[in-house]
């Protein structure tokens, strides 16, 4: 390349360049992430690039190879998501180039990924830290029982909840998200279990990949929280449905199961440089994430 301005290295034999994320067609993230068998539709990319950052490499023809995006919570802390190379460049570093463009632009903030069993060695040789498993549990959505919340009123959450809603989540993750979740409400249904008027749970469903995810749920206890997903997954009865959970075993996993949502993979959950103390090790009687966003957004 003669623009000295443009970041660009030989790849195999020929040359890659990386662009901003938004200045490609979303027909091209598509096809990149149909290239590695993710679900994500075009709308789901789109959703994506209006809420957080991104770089993507392009070869001398201006074809999608890679990609990699980062959500900027706050100034200390980013996720990290959408990390895709092209099968045939995996083994030539250019997911480390990638992530090292990512790092450099998010400065010195904690880092938090969902790392895949592919690219788990990537991230250990940049140095992030594993801190849990996430489980994927997705299927034919099968309503079941669920006993309602001890002394609690369940119902759909409305515009004058957002507040509330941001706050709780920000109380469980350990991160204020206001963006995301002010993005995610305009486009999910969701329901809030309130005490003495106070929201103190919540499940958000939306359209994603192949039908729909359940997340964020925010709970206290399992109970809370199959309270709140229940009418999700009646709503969907018959239909596909995906919730992703660090929750390994217990009554929520339990529900999941009985409610068609089986283990279909697990990824790892890393940081770097983790500043964000406590959200994964949260006492019985404070919010805990049950449900995350994505593995994207975490």
């Amino acid at each position: 390349m003669d623009n000295p301005d443009v970041e660009s290295r030989i790849v195999d034999v020929f040359e890659m360049r990386l662009a901003d994320i938004d200045s490609v067609d979303l027909a091209q993230l598509l096809a990149l992430s149909i290239a590695v068998q993710w679900p994500h539709r075009a709308e789901d990319w789109q959703f994506m690039r209006s809420i957080g950052r991104g770089v993507i490499a392009l070869d001398e023809i201006g074809r999608a190879l890679g990609s990699a995006m980062w959500f900027p919570y706050s100034d200390g802390f980013a996720a990290v998501g959408m990390v895709i190379t092209s099968p045939r460049l995996q083994a030539l570093g250019t997911g480390q180039w990638l992530m090292h463009r990512v790092m450099a632009e998010c400065g010195g903030r904690t880092l938090r990924l969902n790392a895949t069993r592919a690219a788990y060695r990537l991230y250990r040789s940049l140095d992030f830290k594993r801190e849990q498993t996430l489980f994927q549990c997705q299927g034919e959505a099968i309503a079941s029982d669920a006993a309602p919340a001890e002394a609690g009123n369940i119902r759909v959450l409305m515009e004058a909840d957002l507040p509330a809603l941001i706050e709780l989540d920000a109380a469980a993750y350990g991160v204020r998200r206001a963006g995301l979740m002010t993005g995610l409400f305009h486009q999910s249904r969701s329901f809030g279990l309130f005490r003495a008027g106070r929201l103190e749970t919540f499940a958000m469903c939306r359209r994603f990949g192949r039908g729909h995810v359940a997340g964020p749920v925010v709970a206290s206890c399992d109970s809370d929280a199959i309270a709140v997903l229940a009418p999700h997954v009646a709503a969907h009865e018959g239909q596909f449905l995906r919730l992703d959970t660090h929750r390994a075993t217990g009554e929520f996993r339990d529900f999941l199961a009985r409610s068609g949502l089986a283990l279909f993979d697990a990824v790892t959950t890393m940081s770097l440089r983790n500043d964000v103390k406590g959200a994964f090790l949260r006492g019985n009687d404070q919010p805990k994430i049950y449900g995350v966003v994505s593995q994207a957004f975490g």
